[in-house]
Formats: C-alpha cells, sequence, structure tokens
C-alpha cells in the first residue's frame, strides 16, 4: 500500500504565468489556478504541474555539476524533428549537451532554463 498520491509537481521560476503558458502549450494542458506567485495546470486529472515564482531563481547549467538539473521533465512525442521545430517555437532552446547516441531523446531548456526531454518510444 503506497503512503501517498502524486499530486504536483512544483517548479521554481522567475516568471509563473510564463512558464505555465509554455507548458500548457507544450502539453494541451489548461491552467487552472492562477496567483502572482503561483501557476497551476492541469489536463483534469489527479497529477498537476505547478509554478512557483522564486525571483532569485538560478536555472541548471547541467552537465556542469556545480549546478546541476536536479530534476527534469521527459515528455513522449511522435516525431522528434515535428516537436523539435514546435517546442522552439514556444519559447525552448535546444541544449547544447545532447547524450543520446541513439537519437531516442533530445533535451531542450524551458523559458526559466529548466531542462526536459522529448522522447520517442
Amino acid at each position: 500500500m503506497a503512503i501517498a498520491r502524486m499530486r504536483s509537481v512544483v517548479l521554481d521560476c522567475p516568471d509563473p504565468k510564463r512558464l505555465a503558458d509554455f507548458y500548457g502549450e507544450l502539453l494541451g494542458w489548461k491552467i487552472t489556478d492562477l496567483d502572482d506567485d503561483w501557476v497551476t495546470l492541469s489536463d483534469g486529472g489527479p497529477v498537476r504541474i505547478c509554478f512557483q515564482q522564486a525571483s532569485d531563481h538560478q536555472p541548471p547549467d547541467w552537465p556542469d555539476p556545480d549546478r546541476p538539473q536536479q530534476f527534469h521533465l521527459d515528455v513522449t512525442v511522435d516525431d522528434l524533428d515535428k516537436a523539435e521545430a514546435e517546442v522552439l517555437a514556444i519559447g525552448a532552446v535546444k541544449h547544447a549537451h545532447q547524450p543520446s547516441e541513439e537519437g531516442d531523446f533530445r533535451v531542450f531548456l524551458d523559458p526559466a532554463g529548466h531542462p526536459f526531454c522529448l522522447c520517442v518510444d
């Protein structure tokens, strides 16, 4: 029996609304709660992604171990090239470091500098 159920993934960032808009476009999710320092995204299911204001936010500098990524999201796409063009158009940046030799995922940075991966099965 589980001790708990997953509720939210929370990302610190300098601009919660901007980052929520980015991930809303990426995932097709909607904003369900909006405050100056907190924004919640949901697809209507029990798990949410939330964005919390952190004015002193320092994005990771992965793969530099002094500021590691600590956390990242993996999202599944059907076509890596198409998805890459789409995430770049909504504000992502392709990371210079691409560790996948098989080409089954690509690493990007969201507008606040958090790494995320587009993956294919």
